[in-house]
C-alpha cells in the first residue's frame, strides 16, 4: 500500500494529484524548481524538495535528482504526472530500481509507443522516410518521436522548407524532452483529432472509456476538449475502441493512456500515437463516467483489479477549455507577469496551478487553469462553460479568456462542423477587440472610481466647474480614450451618462435607461482593471515618443535566445520573412523575421542570453 506519494512534476497536475491522495490518505511530496519555491503546488503537498536550478533542464528533467528527492522524503511511490518524464522509460527503470512504486505502465510499454515512430511500427504502419519525401507527399507534419503538447511538430507545404523545419523540430524536441529524434508522417487537412482513454490492469482487464473530441488546436495544442466526440457513429465508436484495447494489449499495458487518432472529412480514422500517461483533458472522462482516474491509477498500481469488466455507464456530456497566459492576436505569443487575481463562477470544475499574486515566468507552459463544465446535453454544457468563462475575471498577463468564449459560441464548433485549422480559418474573427458597453464605459467607470479614491467629489461650487479630464489607453488594443465629467450638486455627471453611484471599487453608470455595474480595481503601477477590462493611465502632457532604428528585430517576449539562423553573420543578406532568431519561451519556440529583404547590419543576439520583451536582436538595412 502506498503511505508517501511524489509527483515528478509542477503545476496543475501535481495539484490534482495531491487532492487525489489526500482523499486516500496518503502523504504528499512536491518537487520544485528555485522559479517554484513558492508555488501551489508546493504548498499543497505535505513535504516539499528542491531542485537547484529553474529551466526544465536543470530541475524537472533532471530524473536522477527527483529520485534522490524521493528517497530523502521517504516517499514509497512516485506519479509522473504529464509532460516532462512522465513518457520516459529511463525514469520508470530509475524509480523501479530505486525501491520505489512507479505509478505508469511498465517500462517496456512505454518505449513501445512513447516513441512514436517505433508505436506506429507496432500497429503495422511506418513514418515517411524523410530523404524520400516528394512534391506528391505535400503537405507532411514533422513530429518528434518523443513527447507531445504538439512541441517539435511542422507542417510543411514546400519541399524547400522541409530541411529547415526538421532542423528546428529536432531543437525543439531536444530542449521539451531530452530526445531530438523527429520523423515525418502525411499532414490530414480537415480532419478532427479525437482519441479514446484506456485504463488496464494487471489481471487482464481493459477499460475503453468513451471518446474525446481534441480538435480545436493551436499550434497543434489541444485548447478546448469534450466527451465524448460529437457525431460519431456507434460504428466509428467501436472501430477506435478496438484499435486502442489492441494498443494497450499488445504492450500489456498498466494504467491510464491514451490513444490519439485524426479522423479524415471521409470518416477514416489514422492512427497517431499512444499517450503512456494521463493526459491533461482527462477531467471531462472523469466528469461523464463519475471516475477519479488519478484513484484508479494508484489502485492499479498497487495491484488492484479495476472494479467490473467495463467500465461505468456515461452521462451528460463534457467540455474542457485552457486558459492560458498568451495573445492570440500576436501569434499566440506566450504573457508573463503577476497573475494578480483569477476567479471562476461556482458549477464549473477550476484545476489550476496558480493562485493569486503568484508569477508567471518564462520557464514553463503558458497554462494557467484549465475549467470544466457537465450538463445533460452538448448544448447545455457548451453553454455553462462559455458563461462560467464571459464571467471570469483574470488580472495580470493578457489570457485567451476572450478566445475561448467565442470559439465556443461559433455556429461552426456548437453544430460540431469543426476541424483542426478552425483557427487558421477563424481567428481573425475570434480575436477583434471586444466592444460593447462593458468596453466603452470602462475608461468612464476608471476615472470616477478614481476621483473616489483621491476624495475630489467634494466641495460643489455655484458655479460651473471645468470638466475633469483623465486618458487612458486599452492594453488588448493599444486604442487610447480621453474621458470628461463634471462635479455637480448631484454628483459627477458626463455626456449622455447618469451617475448612479461612484466609488473607489464600484461604478454605476445608466446610459439609455439601462442600469451597469462596473467593479474597478487597481494593483498599482497606473494600471486599472474594469470588470476584465485592462487600462493604462495616461499623463494628459504628450508622452516623448522613443526612436527605433528602422529594421530593428526586438524580442516579442522574454525569453532565452536558443539560437541564430545558421551562417548569419553581420553583412550577410536576409530576404523578407527569413527567420533570423528563435526564442525559447514558455516550452515554445518562436521565429523571429526579417520585416523586409536587405542587409543585417548589426546582430545582439547570442545563444544562451536571456532577453526581455522589446530588447533589441537585431537590426536589417532594408534594400533602398
Amino acid at each position: 500500500m502506498i503511505s508517501k506519494l511524489l509527483v515528478a512534476n509542477r503545476g496543475e497536475i501535481a495539484c490534482r494529484v495531491f487532492r487525489t491522495c489526500r482523499a486516500l490518505g496518503i502523504a504528499t511530496v512536491a518537487v520544485h524548481s528555485d522559479a517554484d519555491a513558492d508555488a501551489p503546488h508546493v504548498r499543497e503537498a505535505d513535504e516539499a524538495v528542491r531542485l537547484p536550478g529553474a529551466a526544465p533542464a536543470e530541475t524537472y528533467l533532471r530524473g536522477e535528482l527527483i529520485v534522490k528527492a524521493a528517497q530523502a522524503a521517504g516517499a514509497d511511490a512516485v506519479h509522473p504526472g504529464y509532460g516532462f518524464l512522465s513518457e520516459n522509460a529511463s525514469f520508470a527503470r530509475a524509480v523501479a530500481d530505486a525501491g520505489l512504486l512507479w505509478i505508469g505502465p511498465p517500462p517496456e510499454a512505454i518505449e513501445a509507443m512513447a516513441s512514436k515512430t517505433r508505436a506506429k511500427e507496432l500497429m503495422g504502419l511506418a513514418p515517411l522516410a524523410v530523404d524520400a519525401v516528394t512534391e506528391a507527399d505535400l503537405p507532411v507534419l514533422v513530429k518528434a518521436a518523443a513527447g507531445g503538447g504538439g512541441r517539435g511538430m511542422r507542417v510543411v507545404r514546400e519541399l524547400e522548407a522541409l530541411k529547415g523545419e526538421l532542423e528546428a523540430a529536432r531543437a525543439e524536441a531536444a530542449s521539451a524532452f531530452g530526445d531530438g529524434e523527429v520523423f515525418v508522417e502525411p499532414y490530414v487537412e480537415g480532419g478532427r483529432h479525437v482519441e479514446v482513454q484506456v485504463m488496464a490492469d494487471a489481471h487482464g482487464t481493459v477499460w475503453a472509456l468513451g471518446t474525446r473530441d481534441c480538435t480545436l488546436q493551436r499550434r497543434h495544442q489541444k485548447v478546448i476538449e469534450e466527451a465524448p466526440a460529437p457525431g460519431l457513429t456507434d460504428a466509428q465508436v467501436r472501430g477506435l475502441h478496438e484499435v486502442a484495447v489492441r494498443a494497450a494489449r499488445a504492450t500489456d499495458y498498466r494504467g491510464a493512456g491514451t490513444v490519439e487518432f485524426l479522423l479524415a472529412a471521409d470518416g477514416s480514422a489514422h492512427f497517431l500515437e499512444m499517450n503512456t500517461r494521463l493526459q491533461v483533458e482527462h477531467p471531462v472522462t472523469e466528469a461523464v463516467f463519475g471516475l477519479d482516474l488519478v484513484a484508479l491509477q494508484l489502485r492499479i498500481a498497487e495491484g488492484e483489479p479495476l472494479p467490473g469488466p467495463q467500465p461505468p455507464p456515461a452521462h451528460g456530456h463534457a467540455v474542457e477549455a485552457r486558459l492560458y497566459a498568451e495573445d492570440p492576436a500576436a501569434g499566440w505569443a506566450p504573457q508573463t507577469g503577476t497573475l494578480h487575481r483569477v476567479a471562476v463562477p461556482d458549477g464549473v470544475r477550476l484545476d489550476s496551478g496558480y493562485a493569486d499574486g503568484d508569477s508567471v515566468g518564462v520557464h514553463y507552459d503558458a497554462m494557467l487553469a484549465k475549467v470544466v463544465a457537465h450538463a445533460p446535453t452538448r448544448a447545455e454544457a457548451l453553454r455553462k462553460l462559455a458563461g462560467a468563462l464571459d464571467r471570469t475575471v483574470v488580472h495580470g498577463p493578457v489570457t485567451n479568456r476572450e478566445l475561448l468564449v467565442r470559439s465556443l459560441r461559433h455556429p461552426e464548433f456548437a453544430a460540431a462542423r469543426m476541424d483542426t485549422s478552425f483557427y487558421d480559418r477563424h481567428l481573425p474573427g475570434l480575436t477583434e477587440p471586444a466592444a460593447g458597453p462593458a468596453v466603452r464605459y470602462a475608461p468612464l467607470a476608471a476615472a470616477l472610481a478614481d476621483a473616489c479614491g483621491r476624495s475630489r467629489f467634494g466641495g460643489w461650487r455655484n458655479l460651473r466647474s471645468q470638466p475633469q479630464v483623465k486618458r487612458y489607453r486599452t492594453v488588448a488594443d493599444g486604442v487610447e480614450h480621453e474621458v470628461r465629467y463634471t462635479h455637480t450638486r448631484g454628483g459627477p455627471v458626463a455626456d449622455g451618462v447618469r451617475v448612479v453611484r461612484a466609488a473607489p471599487d464600484t461604478v454605476v453608470l445608466e446610459v439609455d435607461g439601462v442600469q451597469r455595474e462596473f467593479t474597478v480595481t487597481s494593483y498599482g503601477g497606473g494600471r486599472v482593471y474594469v470588470g476584465n477590462v485592462a487600462l493604462d493611465a495616461l499623463s494628459l502632457l504628450p508622452e516623448p515618443t522613443v526612436r527605433q532604428e528602422p529594421g530593428s528585430l526586438l524580442a516579442p517576449m522574454p525569453g532565452t535566445v536558443l539560437r541564430v539562423a545558421e551562417g548569419l553573420v553581420e553583412g550577410a543578406r536576409v530576404e523578407a520573412g527569413q527567420p533570423v532568431v528563435w526564442l525559447e519561451a514558455m516550452k515554445m519556440e518562436h521565429r523571429v523575421v526579417a520585416p523586409a529583404a536587405g542587409v543585417l547590419a548589426a546582430l545582439h543576439a547570442v545563444p544562451g542570453r536571456q532577453v526581455e520583451v522589446g530588447a533589441l536582436l537585431a537590426v536589417v538595412q532594408e534594400d533602398a
